[in-house]
């Protein structure tokens, strides 16, 4: 069974948590991963919950070449652990390549199958080992939000995880709380139940730099196969779902999970050259400096240069010949953006040669940027954009100048904010649409800078603070 996808050419998926050693699967498992290969299933992480299920995920792993394994002991079998468990556990870990998590492991105080102290211990061991072998961990979490958070929190000694909290069942606050921490959170098919609809805004608010999607097969089939054996070919449901959620495209989640696979789990290979145009949605991006004017609290590059899956970090700033190159015919894209990792407008003179080659040929062209073009250049630069863009989007946020050089970090000082609303003033007379936005950033207040824009006359956009990280 080779695992490639058919040639129908669907957007690849991970399934990044599965249980293929289960009996459920015993008569049909080449069945089912031929069906998961058919509709692009590239990867599926199958996870052992005890050291014969660890054992069987590994004999998984080395069969098939799709097949990745995580070992651990899930907390309904923590009574069971003991020394000699804990130390093949680890054994398996170090001698399988193919091993690339330790888990699943957490706590269960739904089901209560091991007492929660032995639950409490089996899991901090889980998690000592996973940094000594330097793995991600897989992360059981039912009815027990508040206790997985604390023991976390004890064991991390202030250093961030690598891990997943896999089939996330929390609230908004919850994904908060372990997002901080470092870790990822995977849906599965709950996700399309039709009452879970605190778990499809925690879907919404999530990074997509943190999303994964996963089966748990054979468990938890989405709402269109309830009651039936769950398996990866399912993770597509589960994945459009996600999409329609993030207002993304199937090819964007795609992009997006598997890239987050393989920087969690080493599966699969993503792309390590810098992208100068990149696709999100129907739209076409440029990203032709990374350079910036200011250096926001909340800028993501300073922790990874990742966008919606796109790799960002340039090694050169591109011509105008290669930005050309990089764009093909504009037609294809409802609007091209300037909005890379980096302030396209410290770049002027190659945007205005671009947006004039875009305009000339029928694209829709839009600028992103911190409105400190003007300070940057020394003049009002907005006369030399007018009739080369068809919009302008404006990070003004915050509500007052102190907030907004707090959080920016502005080199031009006190006069920042002030010049950030004149540019848009300014915008508003030179370019048809102009937006405002302002980040959800603890201590901004989102009112206050909604009546602001309003008076500067344009309209007025929230973005999620996970959602810049």
């Amino acid at each position: 069974m080779s695992g490639k996808p058919s040639e129908n050419k669907l957007p690849p998926l991970v399934d990044s948590h599965a249980h293929l050693d289960d009996p459920r699967f015993a008569e049909d498992l080449e069945a089912v991963l031929e069906r998961a290969a058919e509709v692009g299933i590239v990867n599926i992480l199958t996870v052992g919950g005890n050291l014969e299920g660890s054992r069987a995920a590994v004999a998984l792993a080395e069969r098939y070449p799709q097949v990745f394994a995580a070992v651990g002991i899930h907390p309904h079998d923590a009574k069971f652990a003991d020394a000699a468990a804990f130390s093949e556990l680890e054994e398996l870990a170090r001698s399988h390549p193919k091993v690339t998590a330790i888990g699943e492991t957490g706590l269960d105080f739904f089901y209560d199958l091991s007492p929660r102290d032995v639950q409490e211990r089996v899991f901090r061991e889980q998690l000592r080992m996973a940094r000594r072998l330097h793995l991600p961990v897989i992360i059981h979490d039912r009815d027990a939000h508040d206790e997985i958070h604390r023991v976390l929190v004890e064991e991390s000694a202030g250093k961030p995880y690598r891990g997943v909290l896999h089939c996330f069942s929390g609230d908004r606050e919850f994904a908060r709380r372990c997002l901080d921490l470092g870790f990822y959170l995977s849906f599965a098919g709950p996700l399309t139940y039709p009452k879970n609809e605190e778990l499809r805004a925690v879907v919404a608010e999530t990074p997509a730099e943190r999303l994964l999607v996963e089966t748990d097969c054979p468990y938890l089939a989405p709402q269109k196969h309830r009651g039936q054996r769950n398996e990866p070919a399912f993770v597509r449901i589960t994945a459009e779902k996600v999409a329609k959620l993030k207002q993304l495209s199937m090819e964007d989640i795609s992009r997006i999970t598997c890239r987050n696979a393989e920087r969690l789990f080493g599966i699969g290979e993503s792309a390590t050259e810098a992208a100068i145009a990149y696709t999100i949605r129907d739209a076409l991006y440029l990203n032709i400096t990374n350079r910036c004017s200011n250096a926001c609290v909340f800028c993501a590059k300073f922790q990874d240069y990742t966008v919606k899956g796109h790799y960002l970090k340039l090694d050169h700033e591109p011509s105008a010949a290669e930005v050309k190159a990089a764009i093909g015919d504009p037609r294809r894209f409802a609007e091209v953006v300037f909005c890379g990792y980096g302030e396209p407008l410290l770049r002027l003179e190659l945007v205005k040669e671009i947006g004039a080659w875009l305009k000339g040929k029928g694209g829709r062209v839009r600028v992103n940027t911190d409105g400190q073009a003007n300070l940057v250049h020394g003049r009002d630069i907005l006369p030399e954009l007018e009739g080369l863009i068809d919009a302008v989007s404006v990070s003004l946020n915050a509500h007052d100048a102190a907030t907004y050089l707090k959080i920016t970090r502005s080199p031009f000082g006190p006069r920042a904010f002030e010049a950030v609303q004149d540019f848009i003033r300014e915008a508003k007379r030179r370019i048809p649409s102009v937006t405002a936005s302002v980040v959800t950033y603890p201590g901004v207040d989102i009112e206050a800078a909604r009546r602001l824009v309003e008076e500067l006359g344009v309209q007025f956009r929230v973005r999620h603070y996970q959602e810049t990280r």
